[in-house]
């Protein structure tokens, strides 16, 4: 069951909101990012209304796969930029601010754009053998 409550994105998707649309298909929706890290920050939002890509349909989540790629280009085309980050997240504690769906694109332009820190652990042979037989479990 989704935790979806109405939002920004649930009124751009209906037309209260305008938006800078690059793209719209019977599942997806694009439009430039208001508060842009970049020039060309580019939103890829589904049209259905799911707070987390794991509540996702397998339609949806397959048109977006589709047309992502094609947006990356476009951008990257359209702004000039020959490095970019696509950013999801999921959940509050992820650091999700709209709770929809949604997936940037960043062109990266030397200092401007998405900036990461990585605070890398190490993968224990016993806990990655423990988490791949679960990770396989959950797929069937």
């Amino acid at each position: 069951m989704s935790n979806y409550q109405e939002n920004i994105f649930t009124k751009i998707i209906n037309g209260e909101i305008p938006c800078y649309k690059i793209y719209e298909d019977e599942y997806v929706l694009a439009f430039l990012d208001i508060g842009p890290l970049s020039d060309g920050h580019t939103l890829v939002i589904p049209k259905e209304q799911k707070a987390q890509l794991d509540e996702l349909s397998d339609e949806s989540a397959a048109a977006i796969g589709r047309v992502l790629p094609r947006l990356a280009r476009a951008v990257m085309k359209a702004t000039g930029a020959d490095s970019y980050n696509i950013l999801q997240n999921n959940g509050s504690a992820a650091h999700q601010a709209v709770l929809h769906v949604h997936f940037h694109i960043i062109p990266k332009f030397n200092e401007s754009g998405l900036a990461i820190t990585w605070g890398s652990g190490s993968l224990d042979e016993k806990r990655a053998q423990q988490l791949v037989k679960q990770m396989q479990d959950a797929l069937e």
